[in-house]
């Protein structure tokens, strides 16, 4: 048996979030039905958190166990042949059996982007909130602190 990391990369506009759903189309689940086409047989994926409908990762870690024969680099290569162009494996590596990319996750980075000039790009407008009136920096600082 063994241990392969994938961080990947994806833009969630098209899907239904990170974790597997029943009818629903979701990153895990697509990534499912190709490690199972890879593997013959369907691996559990275990991911570092869960992302929302529609929400993007640019480092997100998961990992599975499979008795299958191909190199880490081999999965990252025929997953990033099979995968949507939304999802990318950007690394792929072999880990020790007890490495679990949820309870291993030693941070996380959540990234909101407000847009502040009148009008948006065509290619920025999925990645950012559109705001270009007046901001409080001051009440937003206290705010993110109350976060901490």
């Amino acid at each position: 048996m063994r241990n392969i990391k994938l961080t990947l990369a994806y833009d969630g506009t098209e899907f239904s979030g990170w974790q597997s759903q029943p009818g629903q189309t979701t990153v895990q689940g697509t990534l499912s039905d190709v490690l199972e086409k890879l593997t013959r047989s369907r691996p559990i994926i275990q991911g570092a958190g869960r992302t929302d409908a529609g929400v993007h990762a640019a480092g997100q870690v998961a990992n599975f166990k499979t008795d299958a024969r191909l190199a880490a680099e081999e999965f990252q290569r025929a997953c990033n042949a099979l995968l949507p162009r939304s999802i990318r494996v950007v690394a792929a590596t072999e880990v020790a059996l007890d490495f679990h990319a949820r309870w291993n996750a030693a941070a996380k980075t959540y990234r909101y982007t407000i847009y502040r000039g009148r009008v948006v790009p065509p290619f920025r407008w999925r990645y950012v909130q559109h705001d270009p009136y007046p901001l409080d920096f001051a009440a937003m600082a206290e705010a993110a602190r109350k976060f901490e």
